[in-house]
């Protein structure tokens, strides 16, 4: 018969991958994707914590969206 959606006892499983373990696995792969990106983005917030700009002049003489700004400021950190 054609277009028959029933499943027969033989063909369920309550651990097929659309079931219960399906579910585990996508949880266990976006936790550790969630885990890797929060180590990382740690790491670089550690990192580039060391590395800051010591400014050479009074704030208001710098302008929004110049390219002369870069001549203001010299960076102190580690690199």
């Amino acid at each position: 018969m054609a277009g028959n959606s029933q499943m027969n006892e033989s063909e369920r499983g309550i651990f097929a991958l659309s079931g219960i373990t399906g579910m585990l696995i996508a949880t266990v792969l976006l936790l550790s994707i969630l885990g890797g990106l929060t180590y990382f983005g740690i790491m670089t917030q550690a990192n580039e914590a060391q590395n800051f700009y010591k400014i050479n002049q009074d704030l208001n003489g710098l302008e929004a969206n110049s390219s002369d700004n870069a001549s203001h400021y010299e960076l102190v950190g580690k690199k």
